[in-house]
């Protein structure tokens, strides 16, 4: 079912063309208006609602010596984050938009995908379901994120058992892994994806683990049945994205990539998707940051398109 309105981005790329401006003069803005327009069912779309959401869980393959952070950070960023004090709060309060944390069982951590499946099939759907819950309906567009100590090495190992490569193709520092740490990353996504083979959404996340990261996905299937189109942040929000491709080559139509991170597998991973970023700022913060402040642009781009007259408006031509 085609949910992308053609005559609405029709119109929008009509009126582009009629604006006071050489045609094309105002590049990807221009593509990111009738991208809006698509999706909202409208030739002038706005954002009148911005909904941010961060999902945290925890994950049992920390035990393996893959971070330099203990699980009990999660819970206490997720504090931060209802408190107002991390950075992707000052970047919503700037895009003007509304955040919720989504904490996911942190006192109960996914099992170690070294050892068997990260979590069982309920778990999987309770994180989707979830994920889907939080969606606000009457939302213009989604921005999300994630926070999880130790997620960036779940998120390798999902890239790679979608998109193929070896654990070095996909590994990066994360929040700070170097030496024996880095080394344990690529060791554990190397015997995790020797151990598992799964071929679909709901397996790979089973697998793999991460209850943000299912919960990411629920999200993305629940914003493109109500059309709402969606900011992906950085690597770790792009690979929990990507599993929904195992059963829907087009799962993430509706979605944009909010910018390129500086984590290494980031590049690789949007070639992979063929999605260009919004922005390229080298941050590697995680946590919606990047796809907030993408959000701005995304602003810019709806302004241009509603606020500036034709050529005929403005008596030219």
């Amino acid at each position: 079912m085609n949910l992308f309105d053609d005559s609405a981005a029709k119109a929008a790329r009509d009126r582009q063309d009629q604006l006071t401006k050489p045609q094309g003069s105002l590049g990807r803005l221009e593509d990111l208006a009738v991208f809006m327009a698509g999706w909202q069912g409208r030739g002038r779309p706005r954002i009148d609602r911005a909904q941010a959401l961060v999902f945290a869980g925890n994950h049992g393959v920390v035990a393996q010596g893959i971070t330099p952070f203990p699980p009990e950070v999660t819970a206490a960023m997720v504090a931060n984050f209802e408190a107002g004090g991390a950075a992707v709060n000052q970047l919503c309060r700037a895009a003007g938009a509304d955040l919720s944390v989504v904490a996911l069982d942190l006192d109960r951590p996914t099992a170690d995908f070294t050892q068997g499946p990260a979590m069982t099939a309920p778990e999987v759907s309770d994180a989707m379901a979830r994920g889907v819950d939080a969606v606000d309906a009457d939302a213009d567009i989604l921005i999300l994120g994630e926070m999880g100590i130790g997620n960036s090495t779940i998120a390798a190992a999902l890239a790679a058992t979608c998109f193929g490569g070896r654990a070095e193709d996909w590994v990066g520092p994360g929040t700070g892994s170097v030496g024996d740490q880095l080394a344990a990353k690529m060791r554990v996504v190397t015997e995790g994806l020797a151990l598992h083979a799964p071929t679909d959404t709901a397996g790979t996340l089973a697998a793999f683990g991460g209850r943000e990261q299912a919960a990411i996905c629920g999200a993305i299937r629940r914003a493109r049945d109500l059309r709402i189109p969606v900011i992906l942040d950085g690597f770790i929000c792009c690979a929990a994205a990507s599993v929904l491709l195992r059963d829907d080559p087009d799962a993430l139509a509706h979605c944009l990539i909010g910018h390129e991170s500086a984590e290494p597998g980031h590049r690789r991973l949007i070639a992979a998707l063929g999605m260009p970023p919004i922005l390229s700022l080298d941050m590697r913060l995680g946590e919606g940051s990047g796809a907030a402040l993408a959000l701005n642009i995304l602003r810019a781009a709806l302004a241009c398109h509603d606020g500036m007259a034709t050529f005929a408006e403005a008596g030219i031509g």
